[in-house]
């Protein structure tokens, strides 16, 4: 053991770790803020220490060998406490951070958590750079474990298993239309509302029932969904362009001149918003400095 240890160096670790992660050499390079050149040496000193190509080239990018899929778990922990070892308890400079944050959100999240912190995020620590990945919450745990994400948004119901967590805030649904939609000027009664032309969102795509329409058939009565979207991006220009409606979070249209905004003529099941993240990062001064940032703006 000591002997395969000696052949080498924290920084070869340091780069295969940033590899694996991100399979592609230049992105690895920019990760690490060394050269292209140099991390191409550095993979061939690995190739030659571990016996193994560790990556070769496939359709999109580079693939993993076996050796590499079977190191990249314990290396990425191995580094983590190493890395906690020793970073004791120093403290967190956002103004003079290089950190690159990973984040899996949904286009609501984007618009209600991310969007609203961000010009604060940037004025603060003008040196990190954030990359919001698409949500998929089957893969969110996977994910995590192999480092390619920081952060995630999810409701509390059906969230993943095995992610620390925190309630951020809770949501509600609103009915709205354009602004100066006519069947909108007060609340409509239930049969108006069942009447209306709604747009629902699908996240799994092409859903015509949701939350509302559970609401409606505890009360043996339907609604008119005449359009499913598989996000919320776009529909309120969608619904400002037309006579069509939807059932839409309250955070999400709040403020919105083009839009008019009413009570449902029932109520309708909200949720709650969580924030997730690894326990690879829990203790990390950078992450711990990031979720309390966005803890604090989604509480305003």
């Amino acid at each position: 053991m000591h002997n395969s240890l000696r052949r080498l160096d924290l920084n070869l670790l340091v780069t295969l770790d940033a590899l694996l992660a991100e399979h592609n050499v230049t992105r690895a390079a920019e990760r690490l803020h060394l050269s292209q050149p140099t991390v191409s040496v550095q993979l061939a000193r690995l190739r030659e220490a571990l016996g193994d190509p560790l990556l070769l080239p496939g359709p999109r990018g580079m693939r993993p060998t076996a050796r590499a899929e079977a190191l990249r778990m314990p290396l990425a922990q191995a580094l983590e406490a190493l890395r906690l070892a020793i970073a004791g308890d120093e403290p967190f400079d956002p103004a003079q951070a290089r950190i690159t944050w990973r984040v899996c959100a949904t286009d609501y999240t984007e618009a209600t958590i991310l969007l609203p912190a961000l010009s604060a995020l940037r004025a603060q620590a003008p040196g990190t750079r954030l990359a919001i990945l698409d949500m998929n919450p089957p893969t969110l745990v996977r994910k995590a474990e192999l480092g390619e994400l920081d952060l995630a948004f999810h409701i509390s119901i059906d969230a993943p298993p095995g992610l620390r967590q925190k309630p951020l805030f809770t949501d509600r649904y609103v009915l709205a239309g354009r602004a100066d939609h006519p069947r909108l000027r007060r609340r409509p009664t239930l049969k108006q509302f069942c009447a209306l032309e709604h747009v629902i969102v699908s996240p799994d795509g092409g859903g015509f029932v949701g939350p509302t329409d559970h609401a409606l058939a505890e009360q043996g009565v339907k609604r008119n969904v005449v359009m499913s979207v598989p996000r919320f991006s776009g529909v309120a220009a969608m619904l400002a362009s037309s006579d069509l409606v939807a059932m839409l979070p309250q955070r999400l249209v709040a403020g919105n001149p083009a839009l008019a905004v009413v009570e449902a003529p029932l109520p309708v099941a909200g949720f709650e918003m969580l924030m997730l993240w690894p326990e690879r990062v829990h203790r990390d001064p950078g992450h711990r400095w990031l979720r309390e940032h966005l803890v604090t703006l989604a509480a305003r």
